[in-house]
């Protein structure tokens, strides 16, 4: 049973029907509470709701009904919180040092919240180094502080860093080989981007809680864990061919209902009539390809090294699961499928499963 699901099973137990308000099709926290004269924070409180979404048939409680039971129904066991950060002394910058082991070590002065960035490592012992983001552990990303072997040629390696949205403590980072060790900070500034409030109709808005939202999530959390060899020899090329992003930028903070919560925009929207050919932003192979509740007809490209593309809401779908594609193939046509207000493509580049802002990467090999 999931904690949602245990929620709405309690609160069904403890109101019954007396001084209840049964959800019916069309109704929204916000408009609930407006009817009966009271407010979303107040309705969610009340409940033990732990979001604004609601389900046709839920029983809500309203101000001034009995009170519930001194003793309430058994819940589920509340999600681990994430671990503690490391220590202090183990975040700590070693002693300025340009090399470790004889390799040479460059990173970016300074970073923005969603981006990715590279640790560039060169001298005739860089392959045999490893990188690692100790400053990840406690924060909530997939798979923190990961030991990462550089990828490149001819003595020039680099390894991907990632800035999750909502990150503004600086990056820490690692670089070790035969028991040197050199640590570095990378300090971090936020987008300060305005919330954009959609208010989507329950139409749209309510896929969210779509049955098959679970079986996708997984689906695309499967192609994240990926960690493939490199496969792109060219710059990342824009996957379409002139459109221009819309307002809903990359790291945009967003709410999809009145009074819901605030969740970030994991990828950049381009607005094109349907049939707009959507294209590879680089050479890789097709993971997923199929028609889901939320993302709609999704596209998932698998460039190996950690990094994945993906591309949502399409009306036509021309490639399929195990393909090989190349920069520039079309791989399917723009569309208005899934949690989608209108025609555009939703385009994400993930590293290792973290959305980072797809501009800065095209026309580039790596981001910077």
């Amino acid at each position: 049973m999931t904690r949602r699901t245990a929620v709405l099973f309690a609160a069904s137990l403890l109101f019954g029907m007396a001084g209840a308000y049964t959800v019916k099709a069309g109704d929204t926290l916000y408009s609930i509470a407006r009817a009966n004269g009271t407010t979303v924070a107040a309705l969610m409180k009340l409940n033990g709701l732990p979001d604004t979404a609601l389900e046709i048939g839920q029983e809500l409680r309203l101000p001034g009904a009995a009170p519930a039971p001194a003793t309430p129904a058994p819940q589920p066991p509340a999600k681990p919180p994430l671990p503690a950060p490391l220590p202090e002394d183990q975040l700590t910058p070693t002693p300025p040092a340009a090399t470790v082991a004889g390799v040479n070590i460059r990173v970016p002065a300074s970073l923005r919240m969603g981006e990715a960035f590279i640790v560039q490592l060169s001298g005739t012992r860089a392959a045999q180094a490893t990188v690692r983001f100790p400053s990840e552990v406690g924060e909530d990303v997939r798979r923190p502080n990961e030991v990462l072997k550089p990828v490149g040629a001819a003595g020039e390696y680099v390894a991907l860093g990632r800035v999750v949205l909502g990150k503004t403590t600086p990056v820490v980072y690692e670089v070790s080989l035969n028991g040197e060790l050199v640590r570095g900070r990378i300090p971090v500034v936020g987008l300060d981007q305005p919330i954009q409030h959609l208010n989507l109709p329950t139409r749209i808005s309510g896929l969210l809680q779509d049955p098959g939202r679970a079986a996708e999530d997984a689906a695309v959390e499967k192609a994240y864990a990926l960690r493939t060899p490199q496969v792109w020899t060219r710059p990342f090329a824009p996957a379409m061919s002139g459109v221009k992003a819309t307002s809903s930028s990359f790291g945009q903070p967003r709410t999809y209902l009145a009074g819901g919560p605030v969740a970030y925009h994991f990828g950049t929207d381009y607005p094109a009539p349907v049939g707009t050919p959507v294209l590879a932003v680089n050479d890789g192979k097709v993971i997923l390809a199929g028609k889901y509740p939320v993302r709609g007809n999704l596209v998932v490209i698998d460039h190996g090294a950690g990094v994945a593309s993906l591309y949502f809401h399409q009306s036509k779908l021309l490639v399929k699961p195990g393909q090989t594609v190349t920069r520039g193939q079309k791989i399917g046509e723009v569309g208005t499928t899934g949690l989608s207000a209108g025609p555009h493509l939703h385009l994400e580049v993930r590293v290792r499963g973290e959305g980072t802002n797809p501009e800065t990467w095209m026309n580039r090999l790596w981001p910077r």
